[in-house]
């Protein structure tokens, strides 16, 4: 056990309480796509293994796991709507739970980041208007151009907003701690938040209570069925993927996060931007964590580009409560043991973060010994 001393010389081993979670230190895993799921998009055993070597971090985000077959971006994601997944999803927190580990299940519609290639039925992604992104979409034949998606009806937005219900509830039931709602990256809650990707006339659209109608009607409905104190957020308020814009990010969010607050959510999860991303753009802010920091009523995790040092500052300034790394948990399951003894860190290898099986996955070595757990 850690002496009460190093704790105070670590900020990042201090306990936090979220929601009704005690956790034993201020490192969230962030949720990290890895493409690993087997048929009918389940997870299996390696998965167990992978999330029980990092279940020493105070929280574990998991990757993003779709509500529908609808939601789908990239082959070979695991989902979270069909009873298989379910079973399969609790091999993984059965693991982390012995190892007393801490899990919230992340729930994701990519809405236009897909492609017909990677639906059922060979149709159209949906989003809130017909405009393509920018970029392109990775599929089993590669990566393909953007369609232009199909337009959500009224009754379609109702019935994403009921997966995103049903997914929860199924999240709960396969052993999770809770649900992360995934509100960034340019993904479908994020396209209804931007100007060039939300061209509605109707209540989803026009103006900035419209545009973030989505985002509170899919918060509200999960809170209804697993409670607040499961439920937390992850927002990029300067998020730039896949080509979304926003004239106005900064009031956008602003009365997102407000309305938010009214929740008493566990948390919420905000991503900072790279600054290559945002050059040129004057409109989003460089910082959104330490400008949001005084409206965020409940524990306030920030992610992208920390280091151990950066994390300290950022616990000890009041920036932020918890600190999520992403590329650094890939590749150093102990990497809350790293920081306690300071101690050199595993370089992690870009060409298996996408796919394939364990190696890249489970076969990184704790300091010192092998990745046995």
């Amino acid at each position: 056990m850690l002496n009460e001393t190093l704790k105070m010389e670590k900020p990042m081993l201090k306990p936090i309480k979220l929601g009704e979670l005690d956790l034993s230190n201020r490192f969230a895993m962030a949720p990290l796509t890895r493409q690993r799921a087997a048929a009918g998009l389940v997870t299996t055993l390696l998965h167990a293994e992978y999330y029980a070597q990092r279940a020493t971090a105070g929280l574990i985000i998991s990757e993003a796991s779709q509500i529908s077959p609808r939601g789908m971006g990239y082959p070979n994601t695991p989902g979270i709507y069909s009873q298989k997944q379910v079973e399969g999803w609790k091999l993984v927190t059965e693991a982390v739970h012995a190892r007393e580990g801490k899990i919230f299940c992340q729930l994701w519609h990519v809405g236009r980041h897909s492609h017909p290639l990677l639906q059922e039925d060979g149709g159209l992604p949906v989003a809130p208007s017909a405009v393509a992104e920018v970029g392109h979409v990775t599929t089993l034949k590669g990566k393909m151009d953007p369609v232009v998606p199909h337009p959500l009806s009224k009754t379609e937005i109702e019935q994403i907003i009921a997966d995103y219900s049903k997914a929860a509830r199924n999240a709960i039931d396969a052993g999770f701690d809770g649900v992360e709602i995934h509100g960034a990256n340019g993904y479908l809650i994020e396209q209804f938040l931007n100007d060039n990707s939300n061209l509605r006339t109707d209540e989803y659209g026009g103006s900035i209570a419209n545009k973030i109608r989505f985002a509170l009607e899919v918060t509200a409905a999960v809170v209804r069925e697993i409670g607040p104190d499961k439920v937390g957020i992850r927002l990029s308020p300067s998020g730039t993927n896949f080509g979304v814009r926003n004239s106005d990010p900064v009031a956008t969010f602003t009365q997102l996060i407000e309305r938010l607050n009214t929740f008493n959510l566990a948390y919420i999860h905000l991503i900072e931007p790279f600054a290559h991303l945002i050059e040129g753009l004057p409109q989003y802010l460089p910082k959104p964590t330490s400008y949001f920091r005084p409206m965020i009523q409940t524990v306030l995790i920030s992610g992208a580009g920390y280091t151990f040092a950066t994390a300290d500052e950022a616990i000890k300034n009041g920036d932020a409560d918890m600190i999520a790394f992403g590329r650094d948990f890939i590749s150093n399951p102990d990497l809350v043991y790293r920081y306690e003894r300071q101690k050199p860190l595993n370089a992690y290898d870009t060409e298996t973060f996408y796919g394939g099986d364990s190696r890249g996955y489970t076969d990184y070595p704790f300091y010192g010994r092998s990745n046995q757990l």
